[in-house]
């Protein structure tokens, strides 16, 4: 199978690839120079940024802006940086960009700081670091659900199949972040 993943293809899941932390850092760093203070936050979110974690090899980038217009404040930068805008999303909580066909997966997500959206990714994520069982529970769900939505037309349903276990992580991860003060961390870009 190619390393990068193409629209239509099926659901694959793999074992964690130790470059992506770095192909994220490549990615971001250009982000953050191009972006400037619009990007109140550039943070790597989604399985690959969670060590150990099996995943599709797709890196998610979250851009925290304080507001989503202007419009052209993010999205003439990122289309320099060939970066294509999917305004036809339906999630209204963010704004979403995709990789220039042909280009490795990079989904971008651009969200409002301090949205419930944006904090959800960072929790979700800064849980799932932090309890390493919740972490192989995920993934072993994940290739179970690859496995058996293993056709692209099958892609929403292995997308649907997850949440109730995402649903149940993230209240775990709320008592915790209640019990532990959880903040979120410094941006990663």
């Amino acid at each position: 199978m190619s390393q990068f993943m193409k629209e239509g293809d099926p659901v694959w899941i793999v074992p964690y690839d130790e470059s992506w932390p770095q192909l994220f850092q490549q990615m971001a760093q250009p982000m953050r120079e191009a972006l400037g203070p619009v990007a109140l936050r550039i943070d790597h979110i989604g399985s690959t940024s969670v060590p150990q974690l099996a995943a599709k090899p797709v890196i998610d980038i979250q851009i925290s802006v304080a507001d989503f217009e202007p419009l052209d404040a993010y999205r003439i930068p990122l289309e320099r940086l060939g970066y294509i805008f999917r305004a036809e999303n339906p999630e209204l909580t963010k704004r979403y960009f995709r990789e220039t066909p042909g280009e490795r997966r990079v989904h971008v997500h651009v969200r409002r700081a301090g949205s419930f959206s944006q904090q959800l990714a960072l929790l979700f994520r800064d849980y799932v670091r932090a309890h390493p069982a919740v972490a192989a529970q995920y993934a072993q769900l994940k290739i179970e659900l690859a496995r058996r939505y293993n056709r692209p037309e099958d892609r929403e349903a292995y997308t649907d199949s997850k949440d109730p276990f995402i649903w149940q992580v993230v209240r775990q991860a709320d008592h915790w972040a209640q019990q532990s003060g959880w903040v979120v961390g410094p941006s990663d870009a």
